[in-house]
C-alpha cells in the first residue's frame, strides 16, 4: 500500500498483521481518483474516509490536495497504525481521526467544521450485502445527506453483486464501475427541486 499521486506520491504506507483491512490497489485507486477528478471534490476539499482502516483514501486525498479528512475506524488496533501513517506523512494539521461506530455517527460535523465535499464509505463486504430499504448502509447514507455540502460525493465501495438503490434520500446514483470482484458506486447530493436550478 502506497501513495501513488501528489505532494506524497511513492510514500508506503504502515498495514496491518492481520485480514482486519481490505487494501484498495494502485490501479483501482488511480482509475476512482481519475473519476472523481472530473467532480472537483478532491483539490481543497473536506473528506470523509469511513471504514478508514489504515487511511489509505484519505492520506491520498490530502497528498492531492484536500484540505481536510476525517478519519473514522472502530478497530482501536487499526486506529493506531492510522495515526503512524498520518504522522509518517505529516498530515496530522489536515487529519481528525475518530474512533467509533460509522453506522451511528456517519462523517461527523463540528459546530465551526464545514459540510463534506467528498465521503468514502468502505464498509466490511459482508456490512454491505444488504443495502435496501431500511438496511444499515440505507440508513448511514440517509445520515450522510446532513453531513454532504450540496454537490458532495459519496463513493461506496461493495462486493459487484450488492446492489444499492438509485437513490437514498437526497443521494442520487451517478456512476458505477467494477474492478474484479469489488464494484465503486458514486451517488451525489441533489436536494429536491435542486436539479431545476
Amino acid at each position: 500500500m502506497r501513495i501513488i499521486a501528489g505532494s506524497k506520491r511513492g510514500m508506503n504506507l504502515l498495514g496491518p498483521d492481520t485480514r482486519d483491512t481490505r487494501p484498495i490497489t494502485d490501479r483501482v485507486k488511480e482509475a476512482l481518483f481519475s473519476i472523481l477528478y472530473k467532480y472537483d471534490v478532491i483539490e481543497d476539499g473536506v473528506v470523509g474516509d469511513l471504514f478508514c482502516g489504515t487511511g489509505s483514501m484519505g492520506l491520498e486525498s490530502i497528498s492531492r490536495g484536500a484540505k481536510h479528512v476525517t478519519f473514522v475506524e472502530q478497530s482501536a488496533k487499526v486506529v493506531e497504525i492510522l495515526k503512524r501513517n498520518i504522522e509518517k506523512a505529516r498530515f496530522e494539521q489536515e487529519s481528525k481521526v475518530i474512533r467509533g461506530n460509522v453506522f451511528m455517527m456517519g462523517a461527523p460535523v463540528g459546530p465551526e467544521d464545514e459540510k463534506y465535499n467528498l465521503v468514502f464509505v468502505d464498509p466490511p463486504y459482508a456490512m454491505a450485502a444488504d443495502c435496501g430499504e431500511g438496511s444499515k448502509v440505507a440508513k448511514l447514507l440517509e445520515l450522510l445527506c446532513g453531513q454532504l455540502a450540496e454537490g458532495g460525493i459519496v463513493s461506496v465501495r461493495a462486493h459487484k453483486r450488492t446492489v444499492l438503490l438509485d437513490e437514498y434520500a437526497d443521494l442520487k446514483v451517478i456512476d458505477r464501475r467494477d474492478w474484479g470482484n469489488m464494484a465503486v458506486t458514486l451517488l451525489q447530493l441533489t436536494p429536491a427541486g435542486g436539479e431545476d436550478d
